[in-house]
């Protein structure tokens, strides 16, 4: 993690793209324009984030107008950009409308910071594929690489007690999006097939898996988890609710220690409590591997899976149920994500053609002692 280079997420020009967006800028506020564009350095291995401000000399609306600083200042914005086709994108398709409208039907039912959205554009002509502009909330983000839980960090360097403030915050955005949004206003977020709500989303688990290594060695370790999930099916899946599906401490702008945006809302679902619960936890416990793996201590005592489900049980009434289900679940997810992302590097040639196939899921270890009810 800290030596080899971070795999490549576009083929765009990058000052290409910023005039390109000053000009569709042009379309919907005249006279503005994008300046001091930026891609932040943890830019996705998915959807693509572009950093900008609007400079106009007048409030353009009353809508806007509450986003500008008074003289003409900035607005502060950033830009989701469907994943570059030429960049061997991590899934097959993005549906930059479907964000869009999940992030704002959070914000009209829950008192969660989503950030506010401002324009959607689906023709791809203008950026090479379809977006959508949001405002920019301040603050700042527990880093992926390197890991948060690695040395040298603020989220590492916080004290134990400020640590437990933001994962009880955190735990509590989950809460709320579940309890708060309304499912019947969720419904175009359903995944099609026959079954529960998990059934059909662990179906389109397998679809993307096969996607992916189509053209491409098969990894045995995958297999076998979506193996080991069928013969351990919860006997009740539980209430359905809106998922965030990505929700991870790292898709959080936090203000010192409370959450002042949520983001990364292209993996949002229809499905039980848990498949939320079970990516929070197992998110963290890759990074703490990661971190124990190389020497170091980590933070052990952080977002640990019996606090985890206990805050959750407190500030919903619901008692988190097959964990071991839903954690092994998160862990198999992130390894058919982490292969594609690694046969991405193939393409590339950033690392050579793999002999095995499960030695580029870097938690190989961790899904293989789940698998086999040696890891909790």
């Amino acid at each position: 993690m800290s030596t080899a280079p971070r795999p490549r997420t576009t083929t765009r020009d990058p000052d290409e793209l910023t005039s390109r967006l000053t000009a569709w800028l042009g379309t919907r506020l005249p006279g503005a324009r994008a300046t001091h564009t930026t891609v932040p350095g943890s830019n996705g291995m998915s959807s693509e984030t572009l950093l900008f401000d609007i400079e106009h000399a007048h409030p353009p609306s009353p809508k806007l107008s509450a986003s500008l600083e008074q003289g003409g200042t900035p607005m502060r914005c950033a830009l989701r950009l469907a994943a570059d086709p030429a960049a061997y994108t991590v899934f097959p398709r993005y549906d930059m409308p479907r964000q869009y409208r999940t992030m704002r039907l959070v914000a009209a039912h829950t008192d969660l910071p989503v950030p506010r959205t401002l324009w959607l554009e689906e023709d791809p002509a203008h950026l090479g594929a379809p977006f959508f502009v949001m405002a920019r909330a301040d603050g700042r983000v527990p880093p992926d690489v390197m890991p948060y839980t690695y040395e040298g960090n603020w989220l590492s360097g916080a004290t134990d007690a400020e640590r437990d403030r933001l994962e009880a915050a955190s735990v509590g955005v989950l809460a709320r999006l579940h309890d708060q949004v309304p499912l019947a206003e969720a419904d175009f977020l359903a995944t099609a097939g026959p079954g529960s709500a998990l059934r059909r989303h662990v179906a389109a688990q397998r679809a993307y898996y096969a996607w992916v290594v189509a053209d491409t060695p098969r990894s045995p370790l995958i297999e076998r988890g979506f193996a080991w999930l069928a013969d351990r099916w919860p006997a009740d899946p539980g209430e359905t609710v809106l998922t965030w599906g990505d929700a991870r401490i790292g898709n959080i702008v936090y203000d010192g220690f409370e959450p002042a945006a949520v983001l990364d809302w292209e993996m949002a679902a229809l499905g039980p409590r848990e498949l939320d619960l079970g990516w929070m936890i197992y998110l963290h416990r890759f990074f703490q591997d990661l971190t124990e793996g190389s020497g170091q201590r980590g933070l052990p005592g952080f977002l640990r899976r019996d606090a985890v489900e206990s805050r959750y049980a407190r500030l919903t009434g619901h008692t988190p149920r097959d964990m071991e289900f839903h954690t092994l679940y998160a862990a198999l997810r992130h390894a058919v994500v982490m292969l594609r992302v690694a046969y991405r590097q193939v393409h590339f040639g950033e690392v050579p053609v793999p002999e095995d196939a499960d030695a580029l899921i870097l938690h190989r270890d961790s899904l293989e002692a789940m698998i086999e009810g040696r890891y909790w």
